[in-house]
């Protein structure tokens, strides 16, 4: 899909009216891909005309989440730029001016119609519309003499300002995705573009004044707002700026995971995933919702998990990072229809991604892990946590995870597992593994791939019972009769350690009847 020779400007606008859902991360994600792509700017306007919906802390979790997720804003209320204020609520004289514009130019009236009034027009008119077939039976501008709305207006008297849709027209909206959307304008109503009450203009003015003077080139929103694109073409027709109006592009919307409607908060809570990218404190119900980030959640996962709801590589592709995202993605491959959420595949993501990360790194994530859980990772080397972490790391989803995979290596059991004790404990393993201990402590060598070979020559010559000994050695070492290899473990534990272990389990287990 051939992008046209104008600079590419694209714009996240979320209202500060809570947390950032994920569909949301979703579209902020589509516009940074795009915008890199194509050499272009990312801009963060924050859309918080509803002052009555507004919610303290919203602003700065939406920055801190696409931080999170290495999102980078090139223009912002935070970052600056030529075309600020990025607030709209800072924006209140720009707005006024192209209100007044469009009441000059007769593309607007002003109504001054009350709630009550509109609500008997409903009752009187079944399927009541504000538009041509009814605004000539309203209390507005149109129907008022000059004198009369200027003397309404002196009063103090609340009013809107409405959008005078003209009939009987067909208006094209050119979809990147969907391509050429046709409606008949009869359909529309009158829209409200500005409030005296708040003097703030309703989201239709505002985004298309917005997106018109921060020269955005391509808006890719959600396709909820597919209803309204016809609206915004008349209003950029109505200020003059057909020609600079920028591309559309409504993505497909995020479903439950079995396809049946929207995803919401409720999906996440009834099924046990994040729908946030953090975890939010609601400041009026007290309420926390889980995140993504405090879920154990890597940025880069989110964001490869993500991409994939309604885009394709054009191959089989899964794992990809955000500069391989970035110069494989393209509208060409975006999807029509709704993505379903299938966050269990975020898990896998998660996974694949926690495998990649060297040991080390690894070690460092786990550090905080092993403070939650009383233990003092400053008495083990770097090298000893990395170790540990390497030989468990394909087995977890989430760094959390590895806590109960390799807590042994740091705390030495005080309670064995009650049904690997009952199959492998005999009355006569106390003293094999007492046997075993002396073996072992004989080793002047303890690396793992020299001691294995001893042991299980041992075991042959003996006439033992490989698993049963192996279990019972692996029981009094880790508690219970699962983890990585056994002289994996004896290697990183090294010979003081499993010998104290082998030594306690034999005084501590007893046989179960």
């Amino acid at each position: 899909m051939a992008i046209t020779e104008r600079e590419v400007r694209v714009r996240f606008a979320p209202s500060p009216t809570g947390p950032l859902h994920i569909g949301g991360v979703r579209t902020a994600l589509y516009n940074y891909l795009f915008a890199r792509q194509n050499g272009g700017k990312m801009i963060l306007r924050i859309e918080d005309t509803d002052s009555h919906r507004f919610v303290p802390g919203a602003e700065d979790y939406i920055n801190e989440a696409l931080a999170w997720l290495g999102i980078g804003i090139d223009e912002g209320v935070r970052e600056g730029g030529p075309y600020g204020p990025y607030k709209q609520s800072e924006r209140r004289d720009i707005y006024r001016q192209h209100v007044k514009i469009l009441l000059d130019a007769g593309k607007a009236y002003i109504a001054f119609d009350t709630p009550e009034e509109l609500e008997a027009k409903r009752n009187e008119i079944p399927n009541f519309q504000y538009d041509a077939s009814t605004r000539m039976q309203m209390r507005n501008s149109l129907t008022l003499s000059a004198d009369e709305v200027q003397s309404l207006i002196d009063s103090g008297e609340q009013y809107v300002v409405r959008f005078l849709i003209e009939p009987g027209r067909d208006v094209a909206v050119n979809d990147l995705i969907r391509g050429r959307v046709t409606i008949k304008s009869d359909i529309l109503d009158d829209k409200v573009l500005y409030k005296s009450a708040d003097d703030l203009p309703t989201y239709h003015l505002a985004n298309i004044v917005d997106d018109h003077l921060m020269k955005i080139s391509h808006v890719i929103r959600g396709e909820e707002w597919l209803p309204s694109a016809p609206l915004h073409v008349l209003l950029y027709e109505a200020f003059g700026w057909a020609d600079t109006a920028p591309a559309f592009v409504h993505l497909p919307l995020l479903l439950k995971p079995d396809g049946k409607g929207k995803l919401s908060k409720r999906d996440g809570d009834r099924l046990g995933f994040p729908v946030f990218p953090l975890e939010w404190h609601d400041p009026k119900s007290g309420e926390t919702s889980s995140g993504y980030r405090e879920s154990g959640y890597l940025p880069q996962a989110v964001v490869n998990f993500l991409a994939l709801l309604g885009w394709n590589p054009g191959d089989d592709t899964e794992v990809m990072s955000m500069d391989e995202l970035i110069s494989r993605f393209s509208l060409d491959h975006c999807s029509k229809s709704g993505a379903k959420f299938a966050f269990e595949k975020g898990k896998w993501f998660n996974h694949e991604y926690l495998q990649a990360i060297p040991d080390a790194e690894l070690a460092k994530l786990f550090k905080p892990v092993l403070s939650a859980h009383g233990v003092n990772f400053a008495d083990f080397s770097d090298e000893y946590i990395a170790k540990a972490t390497g030989l468990v790391k394909s087995r977890i989803n989430f760094v959390n995870d590895l806590w109960d995979n390799a807590k042994f290596f740091f705390v030495a059991p005080t309670e064995y597992e009650a049904k690997s004790v009952k199959k492998r404990w005999s009355a006569e393993m106390p003293a094999i593994m007492t046997a075993l201990a002396g073996l072992l402590e004989s080793q002047s060598d303890f690396t793992g791939t020299v001691i294995e070979p001893v042991v299980m020559q041992w075991i042959a010559d003996n006439g033992y019972h490989l698993g049963n000994v192996m279990n019972a050695f692996r029981l009094t070492v880790v508690g219970e009769c699962k983890g990585p290899h056994m002289f994996d473990i004896t290697d990183v534990l090294g010979k003081t350690e499993t010998l104290e272990r082998i030594r306690t389990g034999v005084e501590r287990i007893r046989p179960v009847e």
